[in-house]
């Protein structure tokens, strides 16, 4: 049941759990924050339906994403022995943001699901164990890393539910938040909604961006931002202190020039080893 999933990942400070399939005793994909939202899209665009939101079982979820849309439930998944190299190119073709790793039990046969690894922890790995930074030490405007075209933002205004349909429509995981001089003063992100629905009080959705973002826990590690004349060895340097999952590329007086994910960083890492790998050979 989908009330009793999120239970579990707010009772654990989790935003994705492995699904398995306990007819075959086999890894049935990764359930994420994402799933949440497409759910609510899907209500959202069949209101009769909506007081039975908390009876939808999450084996239903393929028939949710055929109806509006979005792209399936995340399935990859790659052996522990496996390299490192091979997880992250598997992350980056199916747009994981991470990745299950799936072992065989000896005994029994069965596969079973031993870890979980993501981007984040793996760009700071990187960022704790390479001292190698010569191809890191170049602004982001020279490597052009990141989203500065046709970004998607709302205001403190913005209902959730238009959040929510922005998020899913342009499959992304965040959302700047502008004043009326293009000011970044928040990011809505996709993890917000958990937040509202985890008491299963779905009220909460009709708020606007300003008072969801009120509802966060005192916890929450604040919003990261860096320049287009920043170097990514410097990037590297925050994502080795601090839990970041993106930053936002601003200019001198704060407005809104561009997005940087993890996704960016890790393509980049990988693409650049590739080419050097090619100029040895």
């Amino acid at each position: 049941m989908v009330k009793k999933s999120l239970t579990i990942l707010t009772q654990n400070g989790i935003v994705s759990a492995p699904l398995w399939d306990s007819k075959t005793s086999t890894f049935a994909g990764l359930l994420t924050n994402s799933d949440y939202i497409n759910l609510i899209q899907y209500y959202w665009q069949n209101p009769d339906a909506v007081n039975r939101i908390d009876q939808f079982k999450l084996n239903s979820l393929r028939d949710i994403e055929r109806a509006i849309g979005v792209s399936p439930l995340e399935t990859a998944s790659i052996h522990p022995i496996r390299p490192l190299y091979e997880a992250c190119r598997r992350m980056l073709e199916t747009r994981a943001r991470r990745i299950p790793l799936v072992d065989t039990d000896d005994e029994t046969g069965r596969s079973m699901v031993v870890s979980v690894v993501t981007q984040y922890r793996i760009l700071k790995f990187v960022a704790v164990n390479v001292h190698e930074t010569q191809l890191l030490r170049k602004p982001l405007r020279h490597l052009k890393l990141g989203t500065y075209k046709d970004l998607v933002t709302a205001s403190m205004e913005t209902s959730v539910f238009e959040l929510i349909h922005k998020l899913v429509h342009y499959n992304i995981s965040s959302i700047p938040i502008l004043n009326s001089d293009g000011v970044v003063t928040n990011v809505f992100e996709a993890v917000d909604v958990i937040a509202l629905i985890k008491g299963a009080n779905y009220d909460e959705l009709n708020l606007n961006a300003g008072e969801a973002l009120q509802k966060r826990s005192e916890d929450f590690p604040g919003i990261f931002t860096c320049s287009i004349d920043d170097r990514l060895d410097t990037i590297f340097d925050t994502i080795r202190k601090s839990r970041v999952h993106r930053l936002v590329v601003i200019d001198e007086d704060c407005r809104l020039v561009g997005v940087l994910t993890l996704s960016d960083i890790l393509e980049y890492i990988l693409l650049e080893g590739e080419g050097d790998d090619r100029k040895a050979e």
